[in-house]
Order: structure tokens, then C-alpha cells, then sequence
């Protein structure tokens, strides 16, 4: 199955390895208040029915008009049955996990990329208008074009080696269509070594910790806030630690997300020990039976012995009460700051085992290329990404979902003309 077909099986709320030839997603959206379960059709129908059955009912008393009512009435169901056969499918793939049906998740990655594609997707349809033909000029200008949006040297020489081999292969001349082909190839190297998974390690039927750490400015207690959310929405008891004792109003920011989200903050004053706070959150967790333990931990990188000594100590604290805990350590990294963004990546993966990261601010940059940068040469899996200010706007990452929010209307175009073509 080629690129955009996966990618209309992602936007009709299908997935390729479990369904094939579902409806549209679209048509679903905007008919979800006639959409009902199996098991509830029988009551739609009766539901339907019952006023002009009733009036039927009545007239028959006065008048034999049996078969008339039945006639009516078989028509009735069997419209009906065709609508309902016409929106069969399963419920998951209306809405995820989270509660969000396909389609919109597509949507708010096509929004938060927005900016990005503004900026990088109309330099290269520029570039296409310019180049006929596919030659070594035009992989140059792609090639910088590539660096401009922050995608990395190492991925962008990748890119461009596999594109030469692809338009070799597939003898192809003109430019048309060759944002699939990208679209194509990024996927490919970004889940080439995709060898970890992006889903969170949740224990089941265990307290489940899970550690966060960044630099202060990242939107990392945001994004903290957030995740309780989401982790609430799916039916998990959450608990937050205010870990992060340095930064003045630190503990405050947490305790307010944690009253609007609707979970028990623990706390210290100020200038406490944030190991300390640590061993109170798990004791407080294991108490109430909490699933999960979200920690906040200070950002400071001005010294970077101090930073590792701490997260060492409070790391120890947690294994220590908590066997193979943490089970996650989620570093937040700014979207925004490009290139640097890679170097504090660099920096917190040398002071602890980050597991995954939260690209925070999404939406606010044109350089979202920095999403391959970072799985590409820290070897670390993007966990979940900012879309938006919205609480629903934390999302687990999607490779293919990013790569087109990246190219989103140039792929349309594609795929237009692909079904035309089919159709003909």
C-alpha cells in the first residue's frame, strides 16, 4: 500500500493492519448523532416508526389498513437499515483511546503544523514550479531547503540519498508529485529506527512514575498539567509530585494545573529537598491507590554537575521505593528554539535514561523539522507533541500524521489526482 493510501486510511480512521475499506471518516463526523450501536438499531428503528405506526394503529381501529401500515412501515426500516449499514463500523475506530475520532487528530496535526508548512512546503512548491526536470540542481536547493527547516545534516543526507536511488528507480523525470516521494522517504527514516515504543510504560496494576524533566521556559509543568489530563480521561487515578523547589512559583503553577485538572498535587516549601518531596508523592500514591505519579523536577542547566547530582539523588529515592521505577523519564524540549533545542536534548540524556520526549510548542514554529533532527541522531522516540494551547492538544506523536501536516495540501492534490485517475 503506497504512502497516500495510508494516509486516507489514517484520515478515514482506519488502520492499513486492521481494517480495509471502511467509510469515510467525514461522513461519519458529520452524521455521528445517527450513528448507533448494533445492539440499539432495533430500538432506532421502533423509535422512527412509532409515530406513524401509532397513527396507523389507531386508523386500523376504524378502518382495516393493515397492509398499508405494514407497507409503510417496512419502508421505514428498511431506510433505516441502510443508514445504519452505511455507518457500520466499530467504535474504536470513531474515536481513540483518548476519545478523539481519526479525522480530528489529523486535523490539529495539520493545524499545529501549520506555520511550518507555510514556510517550508511553499518554498518547495516554488521550487517544483521552477524545476521541470529532476536533476542535481534541484536536489541542492531541496537539500537546503531541508536544512532551513531544521530537519538535521545526518537526515536530510539520508533524505536525499534515498530520493536519487527512488527517481533512478523509478526513472522519473519531472517534478510533479515529488512531495509524496519525500513524504515517503521521511517515514521511512524516521521508523527505520523507530526501535522503541512511543506508547507510555504504564504498569498494569501498579503505581506507574513517571519522571519529568527540562529546562525551565519549556512549557514543561504545562505539559504536566496536560498528561494528567489525558491519563485522567482514560480512567487512571493520577497524582502530581512538585518537584521542581528551585524556580520561584514553581510549586504554585503546579498546584493551580492540578486544581483545574482535578488531581492531588504533593508539596514542600520552597528550597526543600526535591528528594525529599519524591519519597512523601510515593508514599501519598501507594496510600491512595493511585495509578499514576507525575513528578516535576527543576530545569536549571547553568550548572550542569549540580543538575546531574540532583536527578541522580532523586532517581535513587524513587528506585529505592519503587523497583524499576521510573518507568518513564519524559524530557520537554521547546519546538521553537530549532537547533538548541538538540543540545539540551544532549545534555539531560547524559544525566539520566530519557525515554521519550515532549516536543512542546509545535505550532509556534516554522522549523518542525527538528522532530526527525532528534529521533535521528539522539536515538530517543518522540513521545508526545504540542499542538495547540488547548488541554486537548497534547497528542502521542504519529509519524505519518506529522509528515503530513507537513505536506498536507500538496499530498491532497496528489491523492486527487491519483482516485482520478483510478477512476477513469
Amino acid at each position: 500500500m503506497s504512502f497516500l493510501k495510508r494516509m486516507k486510511e489514517k484520515l478515514m480512521g482506519a488502520k492499513p493492519e486492521e481494517l480495509e475499506g471502511q467509510s469515510v471518516e467525514t461522513i461519519a463526523e458529520k452524521q455521528v448523532d445517527d450513528v448507533v450501536e448494533p445492539a440499539e438499531q432495533e430500538v432506532a428503528v421502533q423509535t422512527v416508526v412509532t409515530p406513524e405506526v401509532v397513527e396507523e394503529s389507531i386508523d386500523s381501529e376504524q378502518a382495516p389498513q393493515e397492509e398499508k401500515s405494514q407497507s409503510k412501515e417496512e419502508i421505514v426500516v428498511e431506510e433505516s437499515t441502510t443508514e445504519v449499514v452505511k455507518m457500520e463500523e466499530p467504535q474504536e475506530e470513531k474515536k481513540s483511546k483518548w476519545g478523539f475520532s481519526a479525522f480530528s487528530i489529523t486535523e490539529k496535526f495539520k493545524a499545529g503544523l501549520e506555520k511550518t508548512r507555510d514556510s517550508f512546503t511553499s518554498k518547495v512548491n516554488d521550487l517544483v514550479a521552477r524545476y521541470r526536470t529532476v536533476d542535481e540542481d534541484f536536489f541542492e536547493e531541496l537539500e537546503d531547503l531541508l536544512l532551513q527547516a531544521d530537519v538535521g545534516f545526518e537526515t536530510v543526507m539520508e533524505l536525499m540519498d534515498k530520493l536519487r536511488f527512488e527517481v533512478q528507480r523509478q526513472n522519473i523525470k519531472d517534478t510533479s508529485g515529488i512531495q509524496s516521494i519525500i513524504s515517503e522517504k521521511l517515514v521511512e527514516i524516521y521508523e527505520s529506527s523507530d526501535d522503541e515504543s512511543i506508547e507510555l510504560n504504564i504498569q498494569d496494576g501498579e503505581l506507574t512514575v513517571i519522571l519529568f524533566v527540562g529546562v525551565n521556559g519549556v512549557g514543561k509543568t504545562t505539559t504536566i498539567g496536560k498528561l494528567a489530563h489525558r491519563l485522567k480521561q482514560e480512567g487512571k487515578s493520577v497524582i502530581l509530585a512538585a518537584g521542581d523547589t528551585f524556580r520561584a512559583g514553581a510549586i504554585d503553577q503546579l498546584q493551580v494545573w492540578g486544581d483545574r485538572v482535578g488531581v492531588e498535587v504533593i508539596k514542600q516549601a520552597e528550597g526543600s529537598d526535591p528528594a525529599a518531596v519524591m519519597y512523601d508523592a510515593i508514599r501519598a500514591a501507594k496510600n491512595r491507590g493511585a495509578d499514576v505519579l507525575i513528578c516535576d523536577t527543576a530545569g536549571r542547566l547553568q550548572n550542569k554537575v549540580n543538575l546531574m547530582n540532583e536527578l541522580e539523588k532523586v532517581h535513587r529515592v524513587i528506585s529505592r521505593e519503587i523497583p524499576n521505577a521510573p518507568h518513564e523519564v519524559l524530557l520537554a524540549l521547546d519546538a521553537t528554539t530549532g537547533q538548541n533545542a538538540l543540545v539540551q536534548a544532549q545534555t539531560f540524556k547524559d544525566a539520566t535514561n530519557v525515554t521519550g520526549i515532549v516536543l512542546t510548542k509545535l505550532d509556534g514554529t516554522a522549523k518542525g523539522g527538528i522532530v526527525l533532527a532528534i529521533r535521528n541522531k539522539l536515538h530517543i522516540p518522540v513521545k508526545f507533541v504540542g499542538l495547540g494551547e488547548k488541554m486537548d492538544d497534547l497528542q502521542p506523536f504519529d509519524t505519518e500524521r506529522y509528515v503530513y501536516g507537513l505536506f498536507a495540501d500538496a499530498l491532497d492534490q496528489q491523492l486527487a489526482k491519483e482516485e482520478e485517475l483510478n477512476e477513469q
